[in-house]
């Protein structure tokens, strides 16, 4: 199993301190992010981090992420331009696309859909042009305006965009979503974490619930993973929790080892 850590296991982190962490554990790919405290932004900043995770012996695998993405217009596409011209000189190679989730964003089915594909032709160019792989990641929260898998790649393949994107699995939003194919031979990378709190179903989940699996996982992660690995998926096994007690984790190398052993054994 090919483990990746994105910067979410410890937000805190600089990213010499983030390289560091995967090293200890054995790992040589990370997913780095534009959304936390740690972030540095900019072509001077990329150059440097690519760099950095260059002579550490460390990939970065992406660039987490463009926000509210099937929300296009004009700002968005030069938001999106910026973005991935940023991801491209850190070295990575894809770019993770995140759909709007706001209640108040709520257009109509029809409306909705044709959105998913106008903004996938307008992304389209962009990771053309940097040589990249848009990696959508639906959420699976009822309040999201793209939370199938299915609606993604049907989207994607109406805009003749299957060399272009990918998707992403993340087993929370996979499990909360109730989706069941997993779609193996689409999927660009696999986002990890788990639940382990019995108060909590899959429709009251949210991020905060989302720690690092263990046996106590209700969201079966190693389920996930036999199927997609079964299936054929060659890629990366990356962990995403967002809960704060693992961010606060001081044995935050321990507790990321137990994981792995967990999820390989």
């Amino acid at each position: 199993m090919k483990f990746s850590l994105n910067h979410m296991v410890s937000p805190h982190l600089n990213y010499a301190e983030f390289f560091d962490l995967a090293l200890r554990l054995g790992v040589n790919a990370v997913e780095i992010r534009n959304d936390i405290p740690t972030a540095l932004m900019g072509i001077k900043n990329a150059k440097a981090i690519g760099k950095l995770a260059q002579d550490k012996g460390i990939e970065i695998i992406n660039v987490n992420a463009l926000q509210r993405w099937n929300q296009w217009d004009l700002k968005k596409s030069d938001e999106a331009k910026r973005l991935a011209e940023y991801t491209a000189t850190t070295g990575a190679k894809n770019l993770i696309l995140v759909p709007t989730n706001d209640k108040k964003f709520s257009p109509a089915s029809a409306e909705r859909l044709n959105g998913l594909r106008v903004a996938l032709s307008g992304l389209k160019q962009i990771l053309k042009d940097n040589n990249l792989i848009g990696c959508v990641e639906p959420l699976g929260f009822a309040e999201c305006s793209l939370r199938l898998k299915a609606e993604a790649i049907a989207a994607i393949n109406d805009v003749g965009g299957h060399k272009r994107f990918k998707v992403t699995h993340d087993t929370f939003h996979h499990f909360v979503a109730g989706e069941d194919e997993v779609f193996a031979d689409r999927t660009g990378l696999i986002h990890v974490s788990g639940v382990v709190d019995p108060k909590h179903t899959a429709t009251t989940m949210r991020d905060p619930q989302r720690v690092l699996v263990d046996a106590n996982d209700m969201i079966d992660n190693k389920g996930q993973l036999r199927r997609l690995f079964a299936s054929g998926y060659k890629g990366y096994v990356s962990f995403e929790p967002f809960a704060a007690q693992v961010h606060k984790d001081r044995a935050i190398a321990r507790s990321l080892s137990r994981s792995m052993d967990y999820l390989e054994s």
